[in-house]
């Protein structure tokens, strides 16, 4: 089943005809997405490799039925647009764009909770992949393989390289979902976990998580209480000096908040194996299994 995207996913691209939405929108149909529309104002009526453009995200999901979007749009405009495909009837937004103020995706996120139940990814993220189904995003497809497996993380090269190291040893992904590092995504760690809880071809749960926040010690008690597949993480930043930001704008530590070494004691002690690094992640990964 997988979750997010899959076999029935319709994708549209906010930012088709930009540079970065067309070569990872068109790599996302390459690997098999069914990529059905791109979105740019003003641009309606043209095409992108064969791909119609349409002016809004509603008249793509009129003359396409899309279902998925994917925002590939600069981050002034990005909020604007990920409301624009909540408002359409989009269920899966997947926002990749870097760099969208805290207080636009503030306002965002709550919108989008009191509405109409969508689904939003990211943003500053590298998007979902569910293997063999559908790729929404930046995650590099030859490296995953369908499988038992679903992952979630808050970092984008931390997902490549442990997939990586799943795959290296013959263990494949149901889904893999980057939700990106910023203060206030869309989707948490438990909006995910209780998405692949409820996945009939998922059997385990990796989590992957970082410095800074408290959202895998959130993740660590509802997973306690809400889990019955198990649940192995990795936490990234044992190393990292307190008040120096690691990387993504939500990776900070404040005083003894939101280190690894507290992160990693909450997730052990909610029965969840933590390895030190993506190898013995990848080893405990089969051991579980």
């Amino acid at each position: 089943m997988a979750i997010l995207v899959g076999d029935d996913t319709r994708l549209v691209v906010q930012g088709l005809t930009g540079r970065e939405g067309s070569f990872h929108g068109l790599r996302n149909r390459d690997y098999g997405t069914n990529l059905v529309a791109g979105v740019t104002p003003g641009k309606g009526g043209s095409d992108v490799e064969g791909v119609p453009i349409t002016d809004t995200v509603a008249e793509a999901v009129k003359s396409t039925g899309a279902n998925t979007s994917m925002v590939f749009v600069p981050p002034r405009f990005a909020a604007d647009a990920i409301l624009e495909s909540h408002d359409a009837g989009i269920e899966v937004i997947i926002a990749i764009t870097e760099g969208i103020p805290a207080m636009d995706m503030a306002k965002v996120v709550g919108y989008l909770r009191r509405g109409n139940g969508a689904s939003l990814i990211g943003p500053n993220c590298p998007g979902v992949i569910s293997p063999d189904k559908a790729n929404v995003g930046i995650i590099p497809g030859e490296i995953c393989r369908r499988g038992p497996v679903g992952l979630v993380s808050r970092s984008g090269t931390l997902t490549y390289q442990i997939v990586h190291e799943l795959t290296q040893r013959g263990i494949g992904q149901s889904s893999c979902v980057g939700i990106g590092g910023d203060p206030i995504p869309g989707s948490d760690f438990i909006d995910i976990l209780a998405k692949f809880e409820a996945d009939d071809e998922t059997e385990l749960v990796v989590l992957t998580g970082e410095i800074g926040g408290d959202a895998e010690e959130r993740a660590a008690a509802w997973a306690r209480a809400n889990m019955t597949k198990p649940v192995v993480a990795y936490i990234a930043g044992f190393t990292a000096p307190a008040g120096k930001r690691m990387g993504h704008a939500g990776a900070i530590i404040s005083g003894s908040k939101g280190t690894a070494a507290a992160k990693a004691e909450a997730l052990e002690s909610a029965g969840i194996r933590v390895g030190r690094n993506p190898s013995e992640v990848a080893e405990l990964v089969a051991e579980a299994l």
